[in-house]
């Protein structure tokens, strides 16, 4: 099926936390869920939209949902849509100096290989 010609509509925040809701609070699949509510869909409709939906819901709450995150953020304004990064900047610099004090014990750890490898050449040669 191609895609070009096809709009994606926009739900409303309050439309995606009520579906999201009803289909916790009843149990209700994916399939069940897209039929209750999406009923001009057809049945062999991917069910990421939902599957997605239902991730933000259960990582971010609510609020997560209100969020826009179409499109891609402006290079030149250096704004960012869409998700938060994950890590706050504080951890981040940890995680990198961390990264990089084991990359330093890991080359230090190869050389000091390296030359009892060679020292024991060097006794073996000797006997």
């Amino acid at each position: 099926m191609s895609k070009t010609g096809r709009k994606n509509k926009k739900y409303s925040p309050d439309f995606k936390i009520s579906v999201i809701m009803d289909m916790r609070d009843n149990h209700l699949g994916y399939g069940e869920t897209i039929r209750k509510y999406f009923p001009h869909l057809k049945s062999d409709r991917s069910f990421e939209f939902l599957q997605k939906w239902e991730r933000i819901f259960l990582e971010e709450g609510a609020e997560g949902l209100m969020k826009e995150r179409r499109g891609r953020a402006s290079a030149a304004s250096g704004t960012r849509k869409g998700r938060p990064p994950k890590f706050d900047k504080k951890v981040e610099e940890d995680l990198i100096a961390e990264n990089q004090r084991l990359r330093m014990e890991n080359e230090y750890l190869k050389k000091l290989n390296a030359l009892v490898q060679e020292r024991i050449q060097r006794e073996n040669k000797k006997k």
